[in-house]
C-alpha cells in the first residue's frame, strides 16, 4: 500500500486508509512506536521496544534474588 506525506497544520504526517485503520483496530489516543529496520525501512507498531529491554532487566534480577524474593513471599 503506497502513501505519501502530507502537510497537517504546521507539521507533516502520514494519512492511512480507512481500510488499513479498520483492519488494525487504530483508534485515536492509543500509542505506536516506529522503530528503523535494519534495511534501512521503518515499522510502526504498538509494541513498544523498550518495554522489552526493562523485562529482561527485571527478569534476570528475578533469577538472582529467586531466594530471597520466594522469602518474602511468605
Amino acid at each position: 500500500m503506497k502513501i505519501e506525506p502530507k502537510r497537517i497544520g504546521n507539521s507533516t504526517g502520514f494519512i492511512i486508509p480507512r481500510e488499513l485503520v479498520i483492519k488494525l483496530g487504530i483508534e485515536q489516543g492509543k500509542s505506536f512506536f516506529l522503530t528503523e529496520t535494519a534495511d534501512g525501512g521503518l515499522r510502526i507498531s504498538p509494541y513498544d521496544p523498550s518495554f522489552e529491554d526493562a523485562m529482561k532487566v527485571a527478569d534476570d534480577l528475578m533469577d538472582e534474588y529467586r531466594d530471597t524474593l520466594h522469602a518474602l513471599a511468605k
